[in-house]
């Protein structure tokens, strides 16, 4: 570690699900990196014993506030009570199962800039699967403003929301809602997104959208999101099904 970063207006919001070891291999990545936040706060969905033993456990080498509900209660619960528990004005979300690169901290800094001299913009995305389709021509160091028009072709264009790691600010829900509820985590995701759009939300993208944070799902500790196939398969037929779907779903609840 060659320099400290002490992000003191930045709570580090961690969601976690059974994946302990997963959760400590992302807190030791931030030491390593010498970044420091105003408080971490990670919110527990419920974890078996297990789990919550090595949290505990976790809690006495790494400084963080541990919010806990006695039984599982999904995405959307895990995030607001996490939420709910920020004090600072900016939250940077990341799920347990990412890890922040070499190049993290300097270029979360100017994320910071952005958010401070910007103050019409509600967040910045640091991680995807694929490239935003509607991004500025101009870049402030590798991030561009992201501009969502419903005219434009295609329906990736509404993804400008991700639960994703990114950087928002803690009144979030008094511009966009707090997440649903009692709903899968991809519709949970999906409600969110679109309340985002609806409510105008202004947000940057870093383009090189893998090189902040490393996605990792180890065989002990694999991902705890469950998809139908349909919406995985590699199928010609199934993938032009998906597509036109989204297309028409996507347009018809933005629009009504």
């Amino acid at each position: 570690m060659d320099k400290e970063y002490f992000f003191a207006e930045v709570t580090l919001l961690v969601t976690h699900y059974n994946r302990s070891q997963s959760l400590e291999q992302l807190l030791l990545s931030f030491e390593a990196l010498g970044c420091r936040f105003g408080e971490v706060v990670v919110s527990d969905d419920g974890s078996k014993p297990q789990h919550i033993d090595y949290l505990l456990q976790l809690q006495k080498r790494h400084e963080f506030r541990l919010i806990t509900t006695p039984q599982n209660r999904g995405l959307g619960n895990n995030i607001n009570k996490g939420q709910d528990a920020v004090q600072t004005p900016l939250t940077l979300y990341v799920q347990e199962d990412f890890t922040p690169t070499a190049i993290f901290p300097e270029s979360f800094t100017h994320a910071l800039d952005i958010m401070r001299k910007k103050p019409q913009t509600d967040m910045v995305r640091f991680y995807a699967y694929f490239e935003y389709p509607c991004l500025s021509d101009t870049a402030e160091h590798g991030f561009h403003e992201m501009q969502f028009n419903v005219l434009k072709p295609g329906y990736r264009k509404f993804y400008a929301y991700s639960d994703h790691p990114h950087l928002r600010r803690s009144n979030f829900f008094e511009r966009f809602g707090r997440y649903v509820e009692g709903q899968k985590g991809d519709v949970t995701e999906y409600r969110m997104m679109m309340s985002f759009l609806k409510n105008k939300g202004k947000a940057y993208f870093y383009k090189d959208f893998t090189g902040l944070f490393i996605q990792k799902n180890s065989e002990a500790e694999p991902s705890t999101m469950k998809r139908t196939s349909w919406r995985e398969s590699d199928n010609f037929i199934l993938t032009q099904i998906r597509h036109l779907y989204r297309h028409l779903k996507f347009n018809f609840d933005y629009l009504t």
